[in-house]
C-alpha cells in the first residue's frame, strides 16, 4: 500500500471542469486498490459563503462532511480523503500541514497549479517522490501552446520524479520543448461501473457544447448558430465562459443554455451531435470519449490530442489555432488568448449532414460507440499504479542528505511492491477479451478467420472496414500489438523473436478454427515468422499466407543491423521510400503521435535476420504496389522459394501504401485467392 497525496489547486468536487473530474476519478481508482489516498483542494473564491456553499453542495449529494470551524472542511468521497481548504486563502500553509500529517509517499501535482505554488513544496518534502501530471499545455512553462512561458519553472520541473502527459501529444510536447523525460500512461479514467448507456439518438434536439469560452472555439459555435438557425444548439457554461459570452448566446434564440451538471448523462440524453470546436491546442478532452461512448458523434477539431481522442472515427476539422497569448488573464482568470479568424464553413457542411442524413448520423454514431467502448474495456489504472510502485524503487529525486530522510526501502520491501503491481495487473486482466486480437470473440464459428498484421507503426484500426467486404469468405481478425491505439500505454517489443513468441502464446486458444495471415510491410515478416514457429511447435498452421508489400525474407540472411539514424534522417527515409502513410508524415500533430511506436517497430526490422527452414506447405500469395520505390516485382516473386504448395503474386496500382489508394482492387483480390486457398 502507498500513501498518495493529490495536490489539486482547483475546485476538486463538484468539479468545474475535466481536469477536475479526471483527477477525482484517477484518485478514487487508486483508492479501490488499497492505497490510502488524500486530496488537498481548495473552493473558487475563498470565504464564508464559498463555506456554507460546498457544505450545501456537499450535503445535496449525500456526501458527509466536517467542518474545521469556518476554515476547511473534511469529508470522503470515493474512498478518498478529502481536505477543502474554504474560508482561509494561505492555501501554502493548509498544503504544507497536510504534508507534515499525512506524511505520504508520493505526492503527485499538476497543471492546475501553473504558478507551482503547490509544487514548491512538494519537491520539498522529505522523503515524497513527486509526480508532475501535465492536463494541459497552456499552463506548462514551455513551448508554443504556453501562455506564459518562465524558463525557472521550466528548470524547477526537472526535481519531479515523473511527468506524465494526459495524451501521446502532450507527453511528446514536454520532451520536445522542455526536455523533461515525460512518458504517456492513462489519467484519465471513465466513471466506474457506469455501463455507457447508449443515449444518442437522431431524435435529440440538441447540437451541444460544452464551456464554451474563446480557448474553446465559442466564435464557431456562434458563428453556425447563425449560419443555421433551423438547427437547435445548447450550451453547458463552465470555467472559462464569461459574462459576456453567456449574453452573446441568450442573444441568439436557437441557443439554449443549460445549467451545469454532475452527470454528463443528462447533457448527453439530448444531444445529437456534440462540437468540440477547440482553437488551443487541446490536451485530450474528456468529453469527446464521453459522448462517442454514448453513441453521440462527435464533430472536433484538428488540434492537439484530439486526434487520439477521436480514435480514428470522424470527424476532425482543422481550425487557425492560438499561437499567442497576451500577458493578462479575464475575468476567470484564463490567460487571454489571440484568437485568429475562422472558417465555420467546413463546419456548416459537416454538420448539416450529420444533422439531415438520419442514415449517415447513425453510421457515425455506430463507429464512435464501439470505437469508445472498445478503448474503455481497456482503460484502468494499473499503467498508472506501475509508475508509481516503480518510483518507490528508486530515490528521491534531489533528496535531502540521508542522515535527514527515512529509511529507504529494504530489498525485500520493493520485491513485495513489484509482486503486488504484477498481481494486480493480472487480477485486472477480463476474460474472454483479447487484447491482441479485437473483436475475435464475434466472430463465426464456421468461418475462416483472417489475421490481418499491421505495417511498423500500425494498429488494428485500418482493417476495421474490411470486415463487410469480406464477410462471406473471411472473419478479419486484426492484430493490435503493444504500444498503439488501446494499448498504448503499454511499451511496445522491439525485437522479432519476442514479439512472435508472445503471438504464438496470444493465438493458441484460436487454433481450432481455419485461418488465414496477411500482413503488409513489416506485418509480412511478422505473419511469415509466425507461421514458421506454428509449424516448430507442432500446431496448426494457416490454410494461406498473404504477404504485402515487403520483399522475399531470404534478403535479410546474414543481415547486420545498420547503425540508428537520427529521427530527423528516420523521417525523411520514411518519406523516400514510403514507409508510412504521407497523410501522418506530413501532420506535425500525428507525426507525433505515431512516432513512438513507429520508431520501436523500425527497430524491431532493423535487427531481424532471416534464418533458412525449409519451406512452408501453405499456398503463399505475395502482392504489391506497382510503383514502390523499396519492393520490386522481383522482391515479390522471390516469396515463391518460402512454399512448396501454390504461389501467385500480384501487382497493383500504387505505391508501397496502395492498400490505401487501391483498397477496392486489392479486397476484391483478397476475395479470390482466400476461396482458391
Amino acid at each position: 500500500m502507498m500513501r498518495l497525496l493529490l495536490a489539486h489547486n482547483s475546485t476538486y468536487y463538484p468539479a468545474q471542469g475535466g481536469g477536475d473530474k479526471s483527477n477525482r476519478l484517477l484518485m478514487e481508482a487508486l483508492a479501490a486498490r488499497g492505497h490510502a489516498v488524500r486530496v488537498v483542494t481548495r473552493v473558487e473564491n475563498f470565504g464564508s459563503a464559498a463555506h456554507r456553499k460546498l457544505m450545501e453542495d456537499l450535503a445535496a449529494r449525500g456526501v458527509e462532511a466536517a467542518p474545521s470551524g469556518s476554515e476547511s472542511i473534511a469529508y470522503r468521497l470515493g474512498g478518498v480523503e478529502v481536505r477543502a481548504l474554504t474560508g482561509d486563502p494561505h492555501l501554502r500553509a493548509f498544503f504544507q500541514k497536510q504534508i507534515d500529517e499525512f506524511d505520504p509517499d508520493i505526492i503527485i501535482t499538476s497543471t492546475d497549479d501553473p504558478g507551482q505554488i503547490l509544487f514548491d513544496l512538494a519537491v520539498k518534502a522529505q522523503r515524497a517522490r513527486v509526480v508532475y501530471l501535465v492536463r494541459a499545455t497552456i499552463a506548462v512553462p514551455f513551448g508554443p501552446d504556453s501562455s506564459m512561458v518562465s524558463a525557472a519553472k521550466t528548470e524547477a520541473l526537472k526535481r519531479a520524479d515523473a511527468v506524465v502527459g494526459v495524451s501521446h501529444y502532450v507527453a511528446g510536447y514536454v520532451r520536445e520543448w522542455s526536455g523533461l523525460d515525460a512518458v504517456h500512461v492513462p489519467i484519465s479514467l471513465l466513471e466506474p461501473g457506469s455501463g455507457f448507456p447508449l443515449l444518442g439518438r437522431f431524435e435529440n434536439p440538441y447540437v451541444s457544447m460544452v464551456n464554451p469560452c474563446a480557448v474553446k472555439g465559442i466564435s464557431i459555435f456562434l458563428a453556425l448558430a447563425d449560419l443555421m438557425p433551423e438547427v437547435q444548439f445548447a450550451a453547458i457554461p463552465a470555467w472559462g465562459t464569461l459574462s459576456e459570452e453567456i449574453a452573446a448566446m441568450a442573444q441568439r434564440p436557437n441557443i439554449k443554455l443549460l445549467p451545469r451538471t454532475d452527470n454528463i448523462d443528462t447533457l448527453l440524453a439530448q444531444t445529437r451531435i456534440m462540437l468540440v470546436p477547440s482553437v488551443w491546442a487541446e490536451a485530450r478532452s474528456r468529453i469527446v470519449l464521453e459522448a462517442m461512448s454514448r453513441g453521440v458523434p462527435v464533430m472536433a477539431s484538428d488540434v492537439g490530442g484530439l486526434h487520439e481522442a477521436k480514435l480514428g472515427v470522424p470527424y476532425l476539422i482543422r481550425v487557425n489555432p492560438i499561437v499567442s497569448y497576451k500577458p493578462s488573464v479575464d475575468a476567470g482568470m484564463v490567460p487571454v488568448a489571440e484568437v485568429p479568424a475562422q472558417d465555420p464553413h467546413p463546419w456548416r457542411e459537416i454538420l448539416h449532414r450529420l444533422w439531415t442524413d438520419r442514415r449517415h448520423w447513425e453510421e457515425i454514431a455506430a463507429a464512435s460507440r464501439r470505437a469508445a467502448l472498445e478503448y474503455a474495456e481497456n482503460l484502468n489504472v494499473l499503467p498508472f499504479e506501475r509508475l508509481l510502485a516503480d518510483l518507490m524503487t528508486r530515490p528521491k529525486r534531489g533528496a535531502p542528505p540521508a542522515a535527514a530522510a527515512k529509511a529507504p526501502l529494504s530489498e525485500e520491501k520493493k520485491k513485495l511492491l513489484a509482486l503486488m503491481a504484477k498481481k494486480r495487473a493480472q487480477a485486472a486482466g477480463k476474460p474472454g477479451v483479447s487484447l491482441w486480437f479485437p473483436g475475435i470473440e464475434e466472430a463465426p464459428q464456421g468461418l475462416t478467420r483472417l489475421f490481418c498484421f499491421p505495417w511498423a507503426g500500425g494498429g488494428a484500426l485500418p482493417f476495421k472496414p474490411w470486415r463487410e467486404p469480406l464477410k462471406d469468405v473471411a472473419a478479419v481478425v486484426p492484430v493490435r500489438l503493444p504500444g498503439r491505439e488501446s494499448r498504448m500505454a503499454e511499451a511496445a517489443i522491439e525485437r522479432m523473436e519476442p514479439l512472435v513468441q508472445a503471438l504464438l502464446e496470444q493465438i493458441r486458444p484460436h487454433l481450432g478454427t481455419p485461418f488465414a495471415f496477411f500482413g503488409h510491410s513489416m506485418g509480412a515478416g511478422i505473419a511469415f515468422e509466425l507461421a514458421r514457429a506454428l509449424r516448430r511447435e507442432g500446431l496448426p498452421g494457416p490454410r494461406s499466407l498473404i504477404v504485402s508489400g515487403a520483399r522475399a525474407p531470404q534478403y535479410r540472411l546474414n543481415h547486420q543491423p545498420p547503425p540508428e539514424p537520427t529521427l530527423r534522417d528516420f523521417i525523411e527515409e520514411m518519406r523516400r521510400l514510403e514507409g508510412f502513410p504521407p497523410s501522418v508524415l506530413n501532420n506535425p500533430e500525428l507525426l507525433k503521435l505515431a512516432l513512438p511506436p513507429l520508431l520501436a517497430d523500425a527497430r524491431l526490422y532493423r535487427h531481424y535476420s532471416y534464418v533458412p527452414e525449409p519451406p512452408l506447405e501453405a499456398p503463399l500469395f505475395a502482392y504489391g504496389g506497382n510503383a514502390d520505390p523499396n519492393v520490386t516485382a522481383e522482391h515479390l516473386r522471390a516469396w515463391s522459394e518460402q512454399t512448396s504448395s501454390v504461389f501467385y503474386s500480384r501487382e497493383f496500382k500504387g505505391g508501397h501504401f496502395y492498400v490505401e489508394s487501391a483498397q477496392a482492387a486489392l479486397l476484391a483480390a483478397l476475395r479470390a485467392d482466400l476461396r482458391t486457398a
